[in-house]
C-alpha cells in the first residue's frame, strides 16, 4: 500500500489498481488530475482547504464510475452544484455515487474498507459554527482525522496528523498523538505553519508518543 500527500490534508491511498482520494482541496493545483483518476473520494468537511462541491460535482458528472462519500452539508452542496441540478430528477441518476458519511458507518470505498468516526469541526472560536468533521479510518490502518482531534477508540497504524490551522494547538496536537498511539505518524493540515514550526511539531510529537513525525512534500509517497 502507498500513500501519496498533496496539499493540506489531501492525501491518495493506492494499492495495486485501488485508489482513494481524500479531501481533494481545489488548492491543490493536480486536484482535476486527482479527481480523473481515483476510484473514489472520501472529504471530511467542507472548508475550501479541503474540498470544492462544484468541483466534486464535474468530477461526478464526468466519470460515470466515480464515487464519492461526504457530510450531509457537503452531500447537498455537491447536488446543488451537479449537472442539470435545477431539474427535480438531476440529483436521482448518482444514486449510491454519492453518498451520505456519518459517524459510525462502515462501507468499502475504492477497494478499501472504510469506518467513519468524529462528526463535529474543532473549535476555532465560540462564536462560529465550524460545522460537520467526518473522521475516517481506512482498512483499519489508516486514520484521517480531517480538522479534528476526535480518537477513533481503535487502533491505528497510521495516523495522519494535522500540524497547523486557525483550530489547531499543539499541546492538543501531542495528546491526540499520545492518545491514539499509533506506529506511524504523517503530517498533514500544514500550510499554516513554516518549515520552522513544522519541525518544531516533530520535537513536541517525539516527545509526547514517541513516535517520528514525518513530513512528506507536496507529491511525495511513502510504502505503508
Amino acid at each position: 500500500m502507498r500513500l501519496t500527500k498533496f496539499t493540506q490534508a489531501c492525501v491518495l491511498i493506492s494499492d495495486g489498481d485501488r485508489s482513494l482520494l481524500i479531501d481533494p482541496t481545489p488548492m491543490e493545483p493536480r486536484a482535476a488530475e486527482l479527481l480523473a483518476d481515483a476510484d473514489a473520494v472520501l472529504v471530511t468537511h467542507g472548508h475550501r482547504d479541503h474540498a470544492d462541491p462544484a468541483m466534486l460535482a464535474s468530477a461526478l458528472g464526468a466519470r460515470p464510475e466515480l464515487r464519492v462519500w461526504a457530510p450531509a452539508g457537503v452531500v447537498a452542496e455537491i447536488r446543488a452544484a451537479l449537472p442539470g441540478a435545477s431539474r427535480p430528477d438531476a440529483a436521482a441518476g448518482f444514486g449510491e455515487r454519492l453518498t451520505v458519511a456519518a459517524p459510525g458507518d462502515e462501507f468499502e470505498a475504492g477497494g478499501f474498507s472504510v469506518r467513519t468516526f468524529g462528526g463535529k469541526h474543532a473549535e476555532i472560536h465560540p462564536e462560529l459554527d465550524t460545522g460537520e468533521n467526518v473522521t475516517y479510518l481506512v482498512d483499519g490502518r489508516i486514520y484521517h482525522p480531517g480538522d479534528s482531534f476526535d480518537e477513533p477508540g481503535v487502533p491505528v497504524e497510521v495516523l495522519l496528523l494535522p500540524t497547523s490551522g486557525p483550530w489547531h494547538s499543539t499541546g492538543g496536537a501531542m495528546e491526540f498523538a499520545r492518545a491514539v498511539a499509533p506506529t506511524r505518524a504523517i503530517q498533514i493540515h500544514e500550510i499554516f505553519a513554516s518549515e520552522v514550526g513544522q519541525n518544531s511539531m516533530v520535537q513536541r510529537i517525539a516527545g509526547a508518543a514517541n513516535v517520528q513525525l514525518e513530513l512528506l512534500a507536496n507529491g511525495e509517497s511513502t510504502d505503508l
